[in-house]
Parts: C-alpha cells; sequence; structure tokens
C-alpha cells in the first residue's frame, strides 16, 4: 500500500485559560490549561474521506485547524505527505506545502470577504501562490471554479451578501478548490444549510472527490451526513479518540459506550425494539477532567481500573481502533446493531 497523504502522531493542542496574573496573586489562584486535543492518532490514505464526531467541546473544531496549521501543536506531529507541518516556517517550501490543502469554515458568509466581489475572493490564493499572472488567465479559472461549483461566471461580479447560504459554501468550495488542492479540511461545511441545500452540497463534494482525486477531513454533528460521505470515522471525546472504524462497522458494531450513546441517540423509525442506552449525564469541564477514562462517570461499564487509569488504543476483532478498559478485559456485551442506518440525508 502506498503512504498515507496525512499522519498525525500524539497531535495535542493546549490553550492557557489562566485569569491575570495579579488577579491569581491576589486570590491565590493557579495556572489553568484546556488540552482541547489531548494526544490523538489518525491517518488518512490519499482519495479516502476521514470523518470526527463528537459532542461539542469534544475538540473536532481544533483539531481541524491543527491539521491545517492554524493553530500550532503543543505536542506531537502533523505529517503531511511526509513533510513534518511544524518545521515548516514561513519558507518558500512551506508555501508549496500549504497550497496543497485547504479549509472550507462552517459559517460561509463568515469565511468571505463581505466587501470584495465574488471574482476577487475565487482569486485570492490564485494570486498569493502565484499560480497565474495574467488578469485574463486568472478571470477564465474562476469562471471555470463557478462552473465546477454550479454557478454562474457572471456570479462573479456580485457581492456574498446577494447569495443565498447554500450558495455562498459553493464559493467557498470554489475559494477552496482555487489553489489546485489534494486535501481538504471541512469543518461542518453543511451544519448552518438547510436539509435541501445540505443534500446538494454534500452531492457536489462527493463527486467533486470522484473527478479531482480529493483527499477529505470531515468534520459534523450530523451522523447521517457522516454515514453518506465518509470511508472511515473517528468518534472524539473531550480532546481525545476513542473510537476509530470503518463506517459500515461503526455503525453496525460499535465498540465505545461512548459510540453506542451516540448511535443510540438516533430515532429508531423501524421500531425494531431493541434495548437503547440514552446519552446521560453532561460533558465535564474540560479545564479539569476526570481522572483515568474521562468517560467513566457517565459509562454505565466503568469500574475502579476506568477511574484510575487512562485507557490506551487497542484494535478488535471488527478492525476498529478503541481506547476503552471495558472493552480490553471483554466486560462490554457484543452489540450488532439491527436497525437501518441514519436516515440519507438526500431523502
Amino acid at each position: 500500500m502506498s503512504a498515507p497523504l496525512v499522519v498525525a502522531t500524539d497531535l495535542a493542542r493546549y490553550f492557557d485559560v489562566s485569569k491575570p496574573l495579579l488577579n491569581r496573586l491576589l486570590e491565590k489562584l493557579p495556572r489553568q490549561t484546556l488540552r482541547a486535543v489531548d494526544g490523538v492518532d489518525f491517518t488518512i490514505a490519499k482519495g479516502e474521506t476521514l470523518s470526527f464526531v463528537g459532542e461539542s467541546g469534544c475538540g473536532k473544531s481544533t483539531l481541524a485547524r491543527l491539521v491545517v496549521g492554524l493553530y500550532p501543536p503543543s505536542r506531537g506531529s502533523m505529517m503531511f505527505d511526509g513533510t513534518d507541518m511544524s518545521k515548516l516556517g514561513s519558507s518558500a517550501d512551506a508555501a508549496r506545502v500549504r497550497k496543497r490543502f485547504q479549509m472550507i469554515f462552517q459559517d460561509p458568509y463568515a469565511s468571505l470577504n463581505p466587501r470584495w466581489r465574488v471574482g476577487k475572493i475565487i482569486a485570492e490564493p490564485i494570486v498569493v501562490h502565484g499560480l497565474m499572472s495574467g488578469p485574463a488567465q486568472i478571470k477564465k479559472r474562476v469562471d471555470e471554479l463557478l462552473r465546477q461549483v454550479g454557478l454562474s461566471p457572471a456570479d462573479q461580479e456580485k457581492f456574498p451578501h446577494e447569495f443565498s447560504g447554500g450558495q455562498r459554501q459553493r464559493i467557498s468550495i470554489a475559494r477552496a478548490l482555487s489553489s489546485n488542492p489534494e486535501f481538504l479540511v471541512c469543518d461542518e461545511p453543511t451544519s448552518a444549510l438547510d436539509v435541501s441545500v445540505q443534500a446538494q452540497i454534500l452531492n457536489l463534494m462527493k463527486d467533486l472527490q470522484r473527478e479531482l482525486g480529493l483527499t477529505y477531513l470531515f468534520i459534523s454533528h450530523n451522523l447521517a451526513v457522516v454515514y453518506y460521505i465518509s470511508d472511515r470515522v473517528g468518534v472524539m471525546y473531550l480532546g481525545k479518540l476513542v473510537e476509530i472504524a470503518d463506517v459500515k462497522t461503526l455503525f453496525a458494531r460499535p465498540v465505545h459506550p461512548y459510540t453506542r450513546m451516540l448511535l443510540d441517540a438516533i430515532p429508531d423509525l423501524e421500531m425494531s425494539g431493541r434495548p437503547r442506552t440514552p446519552v446521560a449525564g453532561e460533558v465535564p469541564n474540560p479545564i479539569d477532567p476526570p481522572s483515568g477514562c474521562t468517560f467513566h462517570p457517565r459509562c454505565p461499564y466503568a469500574n475502579d481500573r476506568c477511574r484510575a487509569e487512562a485507557p490506551r488504543a487497542i484494535r478488535t476483532k471488527t478492525g476498529a481502533m478503541v481506547a476503552c478498559h471495558a472493552a480490553e478485559e471483554g466486560r462490554l456485551p457484543d452489540l450488532e446493531r439491527t436497525a437501518a442506518p441514519p436516515p440519507n440525508p438526500l431523502l
């Protein structure tokens, strides 16, 4: 097999959320650190879509920004096609590598400059990376990109506020494609859109992946969207990756108790009568996480080892990688979901 395009090893990002120094001295408070991402390992093969899911605050968006270099890692490394991203600096080599990946943000309006016309927005990466020189060449390329995402070349004379949410997201995708990237990081690109518009954007992204050979890192809360677009799925909880598996394996035979709880939250439209464990409790304070396995206060299978020792990832008989003492010790009931997968987002 060929080497993976993206390799993250022990990737972590911490934020200092302490009060100002004077307040800490007067109130005798220690420094406080938020471990937004805390030691994540994953790989992404060329042409693959890896998705990350989890509750709000689990570190998905921070992980996306770490991957594209918007945040420097506090620990670990992020390798892109054999190049360590943390060692690029601001050299010409860094620009050469960084133009090979782009990011699509959650809010298409907030990610577009409201003072610029669409043509200038889409052309910006072309100009910055020096891909084309003449105005006529750039305009022709912008025309091609707009057609590629289902818009008209005449739209490049308009401003972002003149478009609907779905059209603005198409503009964001066109801008991301303008530097001819190989890898796209998509941070909940459909969550702000209507269901019918979500379907259009998802279909567009799958079509572009087939035509251009793109690789995706996809972030979403919507399990139906994840099931439709992913090849593999990673489940995050409080900054850690608790399970990662092939999408069909994860939805049919989830291992980690948290993954099972997330999938049990999907409405059982076929009324199969299968026992369900709803997601219980609240997400702990990430500044002061629980000891041992951070999920143990909400886990029905937790024991003393779970409360004292952080689990390490192991490979299960289904091929999944899971970080769970109960799974390692064989204390989990063998669960095979007989219910249908999440409803198709295109229906």
